[in-house]
This record gives structure tokens, sequence and C-alpha cells, in this order.
């Protein structure tokens, strides 16, 4: 890299970029793409980080880096540096404080300050771009987005407005940005891209969320700690990575490598069995669409699975693994099968695997249904609002339903599902220290060891396609498909199913994935859906009869036809 000095800025050209440093001000321009703002707030639950100084950036050249450390003097902390670490590939920025206390919010590429000029507030940094992709599926879906409207990247959501965010609960953490505007709802323009990745390992995740925050042709990025990170000394915040894409899937794949690079994302170490990658049949959609507007978790029953499951073998379909939907337990948190239902699930999970047949059952993540309130996260009047992974009585009973479920019933996993309510507030009390996405890899984890020990081949399905999380997941799931695109028009399942595969096939290229098929608008898209199923993964069927949304029955030709795509 080649760095000339002025007396009033630094231009470096690292053959990749080039970026002029201030030295008079906490900024620098990444040519064609920011004006980065070096500000940064690192509020406590005592108050608002407020920085009154800044100072001239001190550079220090080595072993091919170029590093700018920014000092600042600041409100709520003994020091506060926002350092700028360029290698000739890429522009990392964090924050690095000193003293005590319990983290709020922390911002990045901008924060509130008193700035030598005089002018003072909330600071941020240009984009000189048009879009803004986002690898995680939305309603209304937008993959790539105008620059000027907020992305939330994020373990905490559900179908409530302005919450329908957490279809990947976790996503790979990277932004990237573009020159020209997408012509649709799936749409991704050509090059050039510049990524912006999230460069933190479990440890570092405890946080629930990245938003990116745009305003007026400015933007930051906010994570929230939400009071349950305790500082005690010296304390970095996760670093912000700017590297030059050719796509948003180069961007993805630099993202991990990243964070394998720094030894903050493992690799796959399961082995992979090849029952696997047998095509899918999950009841959830047939429960759905039998329910005729009533509850479909009613209809996890037995004599009906043995029905759709006997239909589909009459037209030449005999899928590998059958998932059995919600609600085939008593209680959630600590599931039991409902007699009721499911009179003899034990003999049923063996008939099937006389058949040569694999059986998986449907998993609420996070649920305190049937739980006791100290094995749980628990709200400011003491109830319980989600299972606490970090308190050890919890983890106990989690070993104990892992002999009941897959021991002594001889299932074969789990889809593990809502991991997306991971909870949120900084009222919350939880045993253990970790919270956010770490708090939700410390769940995975418990229920992922407590099943490799009773059954070493389980299959554990997840919907959590961030690159840190490939140790506590053997398949990812591409979860629901949504409806429309902001304007209100509908937007093809299967162009869907080509975006979030390519997701995950970039962020975690070692595991498997379940394509998932619910739901779906009408039958000429799910039998599109269907057929294109196989080329992006293992094929989940999810429909028999009919399908839900529009009550079109599905004929035995149409089930021909998706045995002969399962065959090929």
């Amino acid at each position: 890299m080649h760095i000339t000095t002025t007396d009033t800025h630094y231009d470096l050209d690292s053959g990749h970029y080039r970026l002029t440093v201030s030295r008079t001000d906490p900024s620098a321009e990444l040519e064609g793409w920011m004006t980065l703002s070096l500000l940064a707030s690192v509020d406590t639950r005592a108050g608002r980080d407020e920085t009154y100084e800044t100072l001239p950036p001190v550079l220090v050249e080595r072993d091919n880096l170029a590093i700018f450390d920014f000092p600042q003097r600041t409100t709520e902390w003994e020091t506060k540096t926002v350092r700028l670490t360029c290698t000739p590939e890429t522009v990392a920025v964090e924050v690095r404080v000193e003293g005590d206390g319990v983290l709020g919010d922390v911002t990045l590429l901008g924060g509130r300050a008193v700035l030598n000029t005089r002018a003072s507030g909330t600071f941020r940094s240009g984009v000189h771009a048009r879009g803004v992709f986002n690898p995680t599926p939305t309603h209304p879906v937008q993959v790539v987005r105008p620059v000027s409207v907020p992305v939330a990247l994020t373990v905490v959501g559900d179908a409530s407005p302005g919450r329908l965010h957490a279809v990947f609960s976790p996503p790979p953490l990277v932004l990237a940005f573009c020159k020209q505007e997408p012509r649709g709802a799936t749409d991704v323009p050509g090059g050039p891209w510049l990524g912006a990745s999230v460069r933190a390992g479990i440890a570092g995740l405890s946080f629930t969320e990245v938003a990116y925050e745009p305003l007026d042709g400015g933007v930051l990025l906010r994570f929230g700690y939400e009071g349950h990170t305790v500082v005690s000394g010296r304390w970095t915040s996760p670093a912000v990575v700017l590297r030059a894409a050719s796509s948003p899937w180069e961007a993805i794949s630099h993202h991990r490598a990243d964070l394998r690079a720094h030894g903050l994302a493992p690799a796959y170490g399961g082995e992979r069995h090849a029952w696997w990658r047998e095509p899918i049949f999950c009841g959830w959609g047939a429960q759905c669409a039998r329910a005729a507007g009533g509850s479909p978790a009613d209809l996890s029953r037995q004599e009906l699975y043995d029905e759709w499951l006997a239909r589909l073998a009459e037209h030449g379909i005999v899928p590998g693994t059958v998932v059995v939907d919600d609600r085939w337990q008593l209680a959630y948190g600590d599931p039991r099968p409902d007699p009721g239902k499911w009179p003899a699930l034990r003999e049923w999970i063996a008939a099937r695997h006389e058949r040569g047949q694999r059986v998986l059952l449907w998993w609420r993540a996070w649920s305190a249904d049937g739980l006791p309130a100290e094995e749980c996260v628990t709200d400011a009047g003491g109830r319980p609002v989600a299972a606490d992974p970090s308190n050890p009585a919890y983890r106990r009973r989690v070993e104990e339903i892992m002999e009941r479920l897959l021991g002594d019933l001889d299932a074969d996993g789990f889809k593990i599902d809502f991991t997306q309510w991971s909870p949120s507030g900084s009222h919350l009390k939880a045993y253990g220290p970790n919270w956010g996405f770490s708090l939700l890899h410390e769940l995975l984890a418990t229920l992922y060891a407590a099943a490799k020990r009773v059954k070493p081949d389980a299959l554990m399905v997840t919907h959590t396609p961030h690159p840190a999380f490939a140790d506590v997941t053997d398949m990812i799931r591409l979860n629901d498909v949504l409806e429309v695109d902001f304007r209100g028009d509908p937007v093809p399942a299967v162009d869907q199913l080509r975006f979030r595969h390519a997701v995950v096939a970039h962020a975690m290229p070692e595991h498997l994935v379940d394509t998932d098929q619910w739901p779906m608008p009408s039958r000429a898209d799910w039998l599109e859906y269907a057929r294109a199923q196989p080329a992006h993964g293992v094929p989940a069927l999810y429909y028999v009869d009919s399908i839900d949304n529009s009550l079109e029955p599905i004929t035995g030709e149409d089930l021909r036809l998706v045995a002969g795509w399962w065959a090929r």
C-alpha cells in the first residue's frame, strides 16, 4: 500500500481502493462509495455517550497494514478511540473504550458529538450508492432497496408490522451497496458492489440487532446490546469491514472468509449421513389445507399423516424423511407426545423406519410453555418469557428430553423453528451473561450437543445461515415463503427460493439446504416451486390434497410430476 501525507490528509492507494483520511476531523473518503464518519457512540445504562473533543489521528504502519487511531474525549468512558484498519483489500472500522459500564446502543460510522468546529448532534456517514442489498428475507419482499430505506439484521421478529425481517435468524451480517437500482423485488443489479460486513464471533455477538439507519443521505449502524453486556476495563466493538465485490454473493463469501480467517466462524465438523439428502415430507402445509380456516395445529394427528403418506405413495412419492409438525406435543417447552393426536408415536416411528424412512419432530425454539420460571428468561414481574439455555437446570432438562424423544421414541432429529423469538429487552433477566445472537447460539448448542450424544446421526435443521452458527446445525431451512413487494404486487415463490438459496450457499456452503415449501399462493406457483427445488437443495413437499391459500385441488398427475422431479 502507498500512503502520501499532506498537512490536511493522508492519501492511501491500496491497489484495490483509494482512501483519503482527514487529519483535521474524524472522517475519511472511500473513493466512489462512502464518506466515512469516524465517530462512534457507546451508550451505557447510565447515560448516552457523546464525544466532546476529537484529537488528530495517529498513523501506525506495519506488515502491509495501515492503522489510523482517532482518539476522542467522551462523556461515558475514560478513553475512546475509533480505529480504522486498512489492508490491501479491506477497510475496517471499530471503536475501543476503557472504563466501566453496561452497554446500551453502540453506533459505528456515526454518533453523537460536539465537533471542534462546534457543530453538534448526531453525525453520519455519507453513502454514494443507489441500492443496498439485504441478505435476510423481509415482508414486503425487497432484496435490493434504495439506500434511503432501513434494514434490520436481527434475531428478533414475528409477523406483526415492522417485525417480519427475521425469517433468517440470524442472517449473515453483511450489507452490500450498488450503483444501480433494481428492476424488481428479487432483482440483483450488476456490479460494482461494496460489501459492509460485521466481524465478530459468538463471544462478540451479544447484541440482538444490527440496524442500518439512513437519514437524508447519511447512515450509521446501530448495535442493540440492551443492557446485557458488562464492560470492566477495555472493550472493543465488532468491526465493520468494507470490501469491494463483484456481487452481493461475493460480499457474503468475503464475510464468511473473513470470519474464518480471524477464527470467528468454525468449519462444519459433523459427518453428513446419506439419509439427510433424501426428499422431505413436512405435514404443515397439509395441516393448513385441511384446516379450512380452523387451527392447523389441531391437525397434527397420527391418522392424518398416515392418510397423507399413503396418498403420496400411491402416486410414486416416498419421502426419505417425514417431519411431524406443530402440534404433536402437549407442551412446547418440555415436549411429550399428545396421546389424543399421537396415541402410539413410538410405534408409528418404528413403522416408518421399517419402510426405510426417518422422522423429524418439529421443535419450537425458546418456548417457556411447560417450564418452571426458574429455568426461563423472566420479565420485570418474574414471569417466564423464554427458555434460558444459560441455566444449568434447563440444560439438564434438555438432556432428559433428548433421551426421551431420540432414545425412547427413536425419532431421528428436529426441525427447529422460531429462533426469531429470541428474548429482547433491557429489563429481562437471564441466568448467564450471554445475550442476543450469543444466547441463541447457546440455545442451539445445547440442543445440538444433547441430540448428538443420544443419536450421533440425528439431523438438526435450523434457519440460521450465519457462518458462526456452522457448529450448531446440519441443514439450513429456507423458511416460510412471503407474498408481495412494497407495491403490493405478488412476488413469485420460485424467485424467493433462488434468492434465499444463493444467500445460504455463499454463507454456509458446507451445509445442506432444506428448500421448504410453505405457503404457496396457487397450484401453479407450487408446481413451479416444486420443479425448481431439487436444483436448490433437498426438496421438501408440504402439500397432498390441496393448496391452502387458493383451495385448488392437487391431482394425481400433479403428484406424479413431483415424483418424477424427485427421481431425476
